[in-house]
């Protein structure tokens, strides 16, 4: 689309030695998400280190990224990626992958397939790719359309507020796709707190897309950033943001008329990638990528050919004409260009049948500013962090955090108290890394009723006890921590009877363990993928897309339980006999309880009733070798097979 323009020069031209300097404007630009499984090692790495020697930014994409990569080179390189996506799947969504960032990227969806999801193949995710993603090598992987935690602006707000507890010092950025409309999101977007809305455009992401998702759907990043611009600057907003957009852009021009739109950062990712080597085959999901770029083959990937040397020339190049059209428009900075579009007009010479009658005034048209705002981003949005519970945790756990000293303390919680715990487990991460603490050296216990997010994200050697209940995202994103939850001791409802955690527990779970005394309500440990967990009843969409862990669920479950399951095991206490109903057995098998099972069942069980003094564990325990009748081990298919595979190649090399 931005073929359809031309520049108007309204200034007259300055020497390009007044333009502000490459070094400076080297800093808006980040690489698009492009994740580590689509792509191969080496070229994620390289693109990587040649965004890191510019003062640039590499972005993970979804998919996690390898602790080793946090560690500098012998040469000073880094191969970090400065812009960690939170996306659909949270896979490899730890504590310490949060807390290395200096952007966190709330993926919305991808502006090549909006409203789709993904999926890996099973023969993509070897050993690297498994540990990455704490998920089991040969077993595909499937990325949901939504975020089963965003279902609203406010849901949004939350995961927002989460993510900045989680790393204080990272920009909070959300990616949202071109489409009509989005400039009303852009503003909720803005309004949620985020500092940086990123408009992707449907010309690029990665060729495994759907070819009718690449032909039909999404728009170009001008209609979506243009309209993004002028409603923020409508509302007042625009200042609050910094507005970036991606989508295809190759040349320093593009570059100038997506900061005349309104963008003020810019993404490249399938430019980057051919300079790299990439010859655009647009057969990324199947493996065989000739040249190394987006595959797993240990083969193939010898063939990558590409060097940080090529992406650092082709940004200073793309640099210097950027610098180029700003000095022939007469712009000193980059701030000072972004949002005037008055430079921009329709070009005069188009003959094409399906361009000749198109009006693009709308996307032409300037919003005036306001005395309370500019047209970039100018302000520092306000996270709310100044009066929220962890700064008195944090202030408890001081001789933990110095010393590795055991550290108990008691406080009260009200539902205002969102995302607890989070900030300090941050600074636990930041001083002893994937690590933690050793078991139970910080443990709390609180009173009351817990607002959302309760422990979002804990690390290891945090336990956190809760006597009351909690609202949704109980344990999102665990990372190792302990949790306990039971009711108020005086309360004289039947725990197993009543919920005492809200909507989404533990989506994204990498590790930890939680004992829940009372029923959980809908989606419970989506997408988790190492928590140990007891419940005494779900509500529907149990264990959807799980991919590891372990969940014991000690009553009745709601419907549709482990679609989309593709790792982990559950167990389901189903007296009744109802289960079989409720249970989605497209991907799971539905087995009985072997030796194996029956010992892991029994500790998971004793320690539910250890810590939380749960009456149908004790029930259980007492009468336990008659009881393990009644248990159905729901067990993913792929799973199970990858699992049979491994003992017999075992045997064969015994």
């Amino acid at each position: 689309m931005r073929s359809l323009f031309r520049f108007k020069k309204l200034r007259p031209s300055i020497p390009i030695e007044e333009v502000e300097p490459a070094e400076n404007i080297f800093k808006r630009f980040a690489t698009g998400a492009m994740s580590f499984g689509s792509i191969s090692w080496e070229a994620h790495t390289t693109l990587a280190i040649a965004m890191n020697r510019i003062g640039a930014k590499s972005n993970t994409g979804e998919g996690g990224e390898d602790e080793q990569r946090y560690q500098p080179m012998p040469n000073g390189d880094s191969m970090r990626s400065a812009i960690k996506q939170v996306a659909s799947a949270r896979f490899g969504v730890t504590s310490l992958y949060l807390t290395e960032a200096d952007e966190l990227q709330i993926k919305m969806a991808q502006g090549a397939k909006p409203g789709e999801g993904g999926q890996l193949p099973g023969h993509k995710v070897d050993e690297w790719i498994g540990k990455t993603r704490h998920s089991t090598p040969g077993v595909g992987l499937i990325s949901p359309p939504p975020h089963h935690d965003i279902y609203s602006i406010e849901d949004l707000a939350q995961l927002i507020f989460d993510l900045k507890n989680a790393n204080r010092q990272a920009r909070i950025s959300v990616k949202l796709v071109s489409k009509a409309g989005v400039g009303t999101i852009a503003a909720g977007v803005a309004k949620a707190k985020a500092d940086v809305v990123l408009i992707s455009g449907h010309d690029g992401g990665t060729g495994a897309s759907p070819l009718s998702s690449i032909r039909h759907a999404g728009l170009p990043w001008e209609l979506g950033l243009a309209e993004s611009h002028q409603t923020l600057v409508k509302n007042k907003l625009r200042s609050r943001v910094v507005l970036q957009a991606d989508g295809q852009m190759k040349t320093g021009r593009d570059i100038a008329i997506a900061a005349l739109l309104g963008a003020e950062e810019w993404g490249i990712a399938t430019a980057a990638l051919v300079v790299e080597g990439c010859i655009l085959m647009r057969k990324c999901h199947l493996n065989t990528c000739p040249v190394g770029v987006a595959t797993q083959d240990p083969d193939l990937r010898k063939r990558f050919s590409g060097a940080a040397d090529h992406v650092v020339n082709f940004f200073r190049f793309m640099v210097q004409e950027l610098r180029e059209v700003m000095a022939e428009l007469g712009y000193r900075t980059v701030n000072e260009m972004v949002g005037q579009v008055e430079n921009l007009e329709m070009r005069d010479n188009i003959s094409h049948w399906k361009y000749s009658k198109l009006n693009l005034s709308p996307v032409l048209y300037k919003e005036p500013a306001s005395q309370y705002t500019g047209l970039y981003n100018s302000e520092t949005q306000d996270h709310g962090l100044r009066d929220i519970l962890d700064w008195k945790l944090l202030q408890a756990a001081q001789p933990a955090l110095e010393q590795g000293q055991k550290v108990q303390a008691s406080f009260p919680i009200i539902n205002t108290d969102r995302t607890t715990g989070t900030l300090l487990s941050n600074e636990i991460t930041k001083r002893y890394r994937a690590a933690g603490l050793p078991d139970d050296t910080v443990h709390f216990k609180f009173t009351g009723t817990a607002g959302q997010s309760f422990a979002a994200f804990n690390t290891k050697g945090m336990t956190m006890e809760l006597e009351g209940d909690a609202n949704d995202y109980f344990g999102k994103g665990l990372s190792g921590a302990r949790l306990i939850i039971y009711p108020d001791k005086k309360a004289t409802f039947t725990p197993e009877e009543n919920s005492i955690i809200g909507n989404v527990a533990f989506y994204g779970a990498t590790s930890g363990e939680a004992f829940i005394r009372g029923k959980a309500g809908e989606r419970f440990g989506v997408r988790n993928s190492g928590a140990q967990v007891v419940v005494e009843g779900v509500g529907d969409h149990g264990c959807e897309y799980m991919t590891g862990g372990t969940v014991v669920i000690l009553g009745n479950t709601g419907r549709n339980f482990a679609a989309g399951m593709s790792g982990g095991i559950a167990y389901i206490y189903d007296v009744n006999g109802v289960f079989r109903n409720n249970c989605n057995t497209e991907m799971v098998d539905l087995d009985l309880c072997e030796l194996e099972d029956k010992n892991n069942l029994f500790t998971m069980i004793q320690r539910h009733h250890q810590f939380t003094g749960s009456t149908v564990a004790r029930f259980i325990l007492e009468d336990f070798d008659s009881q393990l009748q009644h248990f159905i081990k729901v067990f993913p298919k792929d799973y199970k097979r990858v699992l049979m595979e491994n003992k017999k190649s075992v045997k064969r090399e015994a």
